[in-house]
């Protein structure tokens, strides 16, 4: 009984987290199928009379929101997966394979994950524009992947450099090489951390804005953050078209992080038992 008591704050405190983080994506959606006139006659906190889409419509078409959105899918998913298996390359030679200098070789890693974006804009701008990548999706699918596995790769290391070394000599003596090791023993036992490390990846690469405001310059190559933040930045939007643009921005990362919600809950608890 006492035990029961002592969990009620607990779940009282998670409701609450709950609330404040449900109710704002909650005014969204509602104001985003208002009328503006209904908007300004109600406020943000009144129930729709009806479905009003045509701020959603006119916002889609107005952006071209799907090619925005499948660009935002194409970069994102190509960094998560690029930057997990680099990822664990990375991790697998420091880690396990011990190389030498393995402490400054992690510091150089967390010092590039340490640095703000700002200082980043004129060099990369400028090695793209030398490169011929400058308003290319290739060119910031590279830029997030190498910024996402030094933080991937120092998360990684420090959890292969706790690997159970008699897996590893067990694996040796049965004939296994290097990349058997790898692909069959390291990574089926890492999954759980490495399928925490593909959806961060995807999220944090979804909701990146300047590099890509900067690199990506032409309608065609922007993703949704930049044509959300220049429709904004021109004030062409009403109250309901900027409610639907927050909707359609959010939905389809929200989508991907309940689809993957399993995955990213196994890892977790896995990375606790460890």
């Amino acid at each position: 009984m006492t035990t029961a008591l002592r969990r009620y704050p607990v779940l009282v405190a998670l409701c609450i987290a709950a609330l404040f983080m449900v109710v704002p994506f909650a005014i969204v959606a509602v104001n985003a199928v208002k009328s503006p006139t209904e908007y300004a006659q109600n406020g943000p906190l009144s129930l729709p009379e009806g479905l009003y889409l045509d701020g959603i419509k006119d916002f889609w078409e107005r952006v071209d929101f799907g090619r925005k959105l499948a660009n935002s899918v194409l970069i994102s998913g190509s960094v998560a997966v690029l930057a997990v298996v680099l990822s664990v390359l990375n991790a697998y030679a420091i880690g396990i394979g011990r190389i030498k200098g393995r402490t400054w070789v992690l510091a150089f890693f967390v010092l590039a994950n340490m640095l703000p974006q700002e200082a980043l804009v004129y060099p990369l701008y400028y090695l793209s524009k030398e490169a011929g990548l400058y308003d290319t999706r290739l060119s910031v699918i590279i830029v997030f992947t190498v910024i996402q596995a030094a933080f991937g790769t120092y998360l990684l290391s420090s959890v292969l450099g706790q690997f159970p070394r008699e897996i590893l000599e067990a694996a040796r003596i049965d004939g296994a090489n290097k990349w058997q090791v790898l692909w069959r023993i390291v990574v089926p036992v890492s999954r759980p951390t490495i399928g925490v490390l593909l959806v961060f990846f995807f999220i944090w690469t979804w909701n990146e804005f300047l590099l890509p405001l900067v690199m990506l310059i032409s309608n065609d190559n922007q993703t949704v953050s930049v044509a959300l933040g220049v429709l904004q930045g021109q004030r062409l939007m009403d109250a309901t078209m900027t409610n639907a643009a927050a909707l359609l921005g959010i939905l389809p990362a929200l989508v991907f992080f309940l689809l993957f919600q399993r995955t990213l809950t196994r890892g977790i608890a896995a990375g606790a038992v460890k």
